[in-house]
């Protein structure tokens, strides 16, 4: 059976013997909005099972020929960590909890509640989803080849940007690169160097911003020996190592008036000279300048050097411009910091890829790239806490029974309490906890939320 597009919630593949039942199984899901592909043995659905079967199995226990764990263990060999749930009877519940051990995801006892038997599905379909998104993520990953694996993004912004690269990559000429701190200005200067034919030579960076004024002369141009205090022996500069390859001045809105003039000099003619030097010294090299801001605009910059420095122009969107890169490129840093330290990537949750897409990232890769290092390292905690701090649910052991603590503390102290103490009692049954505090689903799950109560903590081993 088949559902309205607007209203699927994700496909499920129902195994059962019975015919009535399976039947009426089917109509119930399908009007909750699933797509449900019936199935009256195991060797039936196994021909469903496969890696681009998109959705979940629910499946009888008992049934003749292929009991509901044999098709199980054919399933999950299939298909790894597919979410399998079992129908099973109330006399098979040990039964049931081994074969959790075993792979499945959940078990729902016979007579079922169709609510929790929704519920349950719901859970399973998201979590298929999110296994299917991070495989999707690692495959296109895995595949990436060439400027795509340089940089990592499948927004329509990053591919005219990696199309620009290409096409500028050849031409040979002086370069300006635009972009935000963090959004890899550096990492696109060299894929330009790469992806040219003086790829075979150096490639060259310095940060204008980041070397004192009196020492960046020096750095550019390098120095004579006794050229100055200090000068013990002659230096090659920047500009000299970088002959027949990349020069990239990044920051270069910083870099000093007076040696403005003398770049545009080295720029013009081809030619520098050492400090404490005479002699001319050919250079021939490529320059690629970065810049924060519009240097056609900026007072303190030369208009002869910009106009020599603009030959052609990068401009590098934000992160918050191509949020859909943000699970890719988290997903990217996360392997890495695994990588280098040993230790298995963790598998992103659902509300993390939502907070990883409504985040605006002021620090942009740059800053992405830190939460990822954090979120491999550190098991506790989880990307939504890390970006939005304010609005993690609140720590029962942040809550106390102090009088001297305002009202409201006090009482949401003690609800939280109650709620606990009936979750542990039912052992997690939320049907029973709703019948005994007299709370509807939605209002108990905003509050569990609240609390940060979750119902796998209460529910057996």
């Amino acid at each position: 059976m088949s559902v309205n597009g607007n209203n699927f919630r994700g496909t499920v593949l129902l195994v059962d013997d019975e015919a009535m039942v399976r039947k009426s199984t089917e109509k119930w899901l399908t009007m909750a909005g699933f797509e449900v592909i019936g199935c009256d043995s195991g060797a039936e659905a196994l021909k469903h099972i496969s890696e681009s079967f998109r959705g979940i199995v629910v499946s009888d226990v008992k049934m003749p020929e292929m009991s509901g764990l044999e098709f199980m263990a054919l399933a999950l060999t299939e298909v790894p960590g597919l979410p399998v749930v079992l129908v099973t009877g109330h006399g098979d519940v040990d039964m049931a909890i081994s074969a959790m051990r075993k792979g499945a995801y959940d078990f729902i006892e016979k007579p079922f509640n169709p609510e929790r038997l929704v519920e349950t599905i719901q859970r399973a379909c998201e979590k298929r989803r999110l296994m299917l998104d991070n495989l999707r993520l690692q495959q296109h990953l895995a595949s990436s080849t060439g400027i795509d694996k340089r940089l990592i993004g499948i927004s329509p912004v990053i591919q005219r940007l990696k199309q620009e690269i290409i096409t500028l990559a050849d031409l040979d000429t002086n370069v300006i690169i635009y972009g935000e701190t963090g959004t890899g200005k550096e990492l696109v200067a060299q894929s330009l160097h790469e992806f040219s034919t003086r790829n075979k030579a150096h490639f060259v960076p310095i940060n204008c911003g980041a070397i004192p004024e009196a020492l960046i002369e020096s750095e550019l141009f390098g120095h004579e020996a006794g050229a100055f205090t200090g000068a013990s022996k002659r230096r090659i500069g920047k500009f000299e190592y970088a002959s027949g390859g990349t020069l990239f001045l990044d920051e270069i809105e910083s870099m000093p008036l007076h040696l403005q003039i003398k770049l545009l000099r080295a720029l013009q003619e081809g030619v520098i000279e050492r400090l404490g030097g005479n002699a001319p010294i050919a250079v021939d090299l490529r320059v690629i300048a970065a810049a924060k801001t519009d240097l056609r605009v900026d007072d303190n910059f030369r208009e002869d050097l910009f106009y020599r420095l603009n030959v052609t122009q990068l401009h590098i969107p934000p992160l918050r411009e191509r949020l859909e890169d943000a699970p890719l490129l988290f997903e990217h840093y996360l392997r890495m910091t695994a990588q280098s330290h040993e230790c298995e990537p963790r598998i992103l949750p659902e509300q993390d890829i939502r907070a990883l897409h409504s985040y605006q990232w002021p620090g942009n890769v740059r800053e992405l790239k830190n939460v990822a290092m954090r979120y491999a390292l550190d098991k506790r905690v989880s990307v939504s806490a890390i970006l939005f701090p304010d609005d993690q649910p609140m720590q029962l052991s942040e809550l106390s029974g102090d009088i001297s603590q305002p009202l409201a503390i006090q009482v949401a102290a003690f609800e939280a309490e109650v709620i606990k103490r009936s979750l542990a009692e039912h052992e997690g049954n939320i049907k029973a906890v709703m019948d005994m505090l007299d709370l509807p689903r939605r209002t108990l799950n905003q509050k569990m939320a609240k609390y940060g109560l979750h119902r796998s903590d209460f529910t057996p081993d």
